[in-house]
């Protein structure tokens, strides 16, 4: 497959939180915490025990259009807690999510950038994908805040 048969689609989204940096990572970087903030994703959980580190994995079930399909992700890069990369593939699509956090006098800035391609047939549809991915990278993003700031509440 060359890569002419890839599209790729990247969005960036930034959010700060009153959260402070080691709960805001510790939240985030645990993407069996993915359902809790994304709206896009029905189902996540960790695949392997223990504290998430470099290689732990998740699965999660991501809502396309009207089914809810399977993607694996997967630490491949672990700098807690300022940084933390997950890649994912399953259902025709491939991510890369390279998620930075930094203090801020109040609390933790989060830039998130998604790297999304899409294999095969899904390719043919990005095209018109591109409006209902943005809508969803603002969904996640929105999400992400409430559930960052609920936590600062809970504090």
């Amino acid at each position: 497959m060359n890569k002419d048969d890839h599209t790729m689609t990247t969005f960036r989204e930034r959010i700060e939180t009153a959260l402070p940096l080691q709960d805001a990572f510790d939240f985030v970087a645990d993407f069996s915490n993915a359902e809790q903030w994304d709206p896009g994703v029905a189902s996540s959980e960790a695949l392997d025990a223990g504290p998430v580190r470099e290689g732990t994995r998740f699965k999660l079930g991501v809502r396309m259009g009207g089914r809810v399909a399977p993607m694996e992700y997967a630490v491949t890069t672990w700098e807690p807690p300022h940084r933390v990369v997950l890649t994912g593939s399953g259902s025709g699509v491939a991510a890369v999510d390279d998620i930075r956090f930094e203090t801020t006098p109040a609390g933790t800035r989060i830039d998130y950038t998604a790297d999304i391609r899409l294999r095969g047939l899904l390719r043919l549809l990005a095209p018109f994908a591109g409006g209902s991915f943005a809508r969803i990278a603002r969904d996640a993003r929105d999400g992400m805040q409430r559930a960052l700031d609920r936590r600062a509440a809970a504090g």
